[in-house]
């Protein structure tokens, strides 16, 4: 029994393995197998749309601020002591051309006028005087009554009274300019940027004492990439006659607590091209401004706004998605078989998430719009969603 006991403490752990190998085949071997699915690839699906042609009107956005068309300093052109300011000569103040906006003390200028008017009329009577020796000697001389140096002596008195008529006339001239510039007079129809003066207040020749801007037309600089210029009718050519047709400008900004649009017109082109953005300015205008249209509230000046330039109509241009230009800027157009075929297209503008082709498409072809990194020429999709199909 001892004898057992040891043999099997040797041999029954070697026997238990062994077994279990034993089973281990078994399941390995008796157990279910594993089928290799035959199935084929999945065919992917694609968004598409159908090509439409349509005649598109380009336009470029840009920005700016209202500034106004003519902006001037009122200054006086004679010195003196301010009698009389015009009500509407202050900050924000509007005004007509025409308007007498400053008045300066007379009483010096007219002294000087009369003081004038008496020196014209004494050379005047000089005048007469010197051209009726003239007359009498030259008769004596044709009698041979008195010498040829007799002549010569009222000619030269006859032209320096008619010099002396002159000079006063100037005199009197100068005199009239100056009592009228004591009123000093708006140019335009305008308002008042700024202002500094007082009644009382002495002014000097050439003072400014005030700011003033017209306000006829508001105008905007707008800068535009130069790129962009090819979708406006607008040239930086230099040309005799001027355009007919002038592009339109949308103008938008948030004022008053709402939202606001005003229009305007590009009127011409600034000189230079900015050499390291590559912007040119061009100026829009928007006439009377300040006149309230539509329940808009007036343009004012220092106003900032978006702009949206109306720029040239294309015939025969088809819109699509962004996400339609694939790589080497291809569209994938899907064949009524269902499989791709790339398409070199002409690209005419890509704008945000638009692109705008004029060039390689035809009418109702289905354009795919899914992003298809891997995919290769005549791969068989299926079209999920048609977009614009009749």
């Amino acid at each position: 029994m001892n004898l057992l006991r040891a043999i099997w403490r040797f041999v029954g752990p070697a026997i238990v393995v062994i077994v279990g190998l034993v089973l281990a085949v078994l399941v390995v071997y008796t157990g279910p197998t594993t089928v290799p699915d035959a199935s084929t690839k999945a065919i992917p699906f694609v968004d598409a749309v159908a090509v439409r042609f349509s005649s598109v009107e380009m336009t470029v956005s840009t920005h700016g601020t209202v500034v106004p068309k003519a902006e001037s300093n009122l200054v006086s052109e004679v010195s003196g002591t301010v009698t009389s300011i015009s009500p509407s000569l202050v900050s924000g103040g509007f005004f007509a051309k025409g308007d007498v906006l400053v008045e300066i003390e007379r009483v010096d200028y007219e002294a000087a006028l009369e003081q004038a008017l008496a020196l014209r009329a004494s050379a005047t009577g000089d005048l007469k005087n010197a051209e009726r020796v003239y007359e009498r000697r030259g008769e004596l001389v044709e009698n041979s009554s008195i010498s040829l140096a007799s002549r010569d002596e009222a000619t030269a008195l006859l032209t320096a009274a008619r010099a002396s008529v002159r000079d006063a006339a100037a005199r009197v001239a100068r005199a009239e300019r100056d009592l009228e510039r004591t009123q000093l007079v708006a140019p335009f129809d305008g308002r008042v940027r700024t202002e500094q003066l007082d009644v009382g207040q002495f002014v000097n020749r050439g003072e400014a004492v005030a700011t003033l801007y017209s306000i006829d037309y508001a105008e905007v600089r707008l800068p535009v990439h130069d790129e962009e210029l090819a979708y406006l009718p607008i040239s930086l050519a230099k040309s005799e006659d001027p355009p007919v047709d002038l592009p339109t400008v949308r103008l938008r900004a948030r004022f008053a607590g709402a939202d606001r649009v005003w229009h305007g017109q590009v009127v011409r082109t600034e000189g230079e091209l900015d050499p390291q953005t590559r912007m040119v300015n061009v100026v829009a205008q928007v006439p009377a401004p300040y006149e309230q249209r539509n329940g808009n509230p007036p343009l004012t000046v220092g106003l900032f706004v978006e702009a949206e330039i109306v720029g040239n109509l294309y015939d025969d241009v088809v819109e699509l998605p962004r996400a339609a230009l694939q790589r080497n800027e291809r569209v994938y157009v899907v064949d009524p078989s269902g499989r791709l075929e790339f398409r070199d297209v002409g690209i005419l503008r890509v704008i945000g998430d638009r692109v705008y082709v004029n060039r390689g498409l035809r009418e109702f072809e289905l354009v795919c719009v899914d992003a298809l990194g891997d995919a290769i020429e005549g791969q068989q999709v299926q079209v999920k969603t048609a977009l614009g199909v009749r």
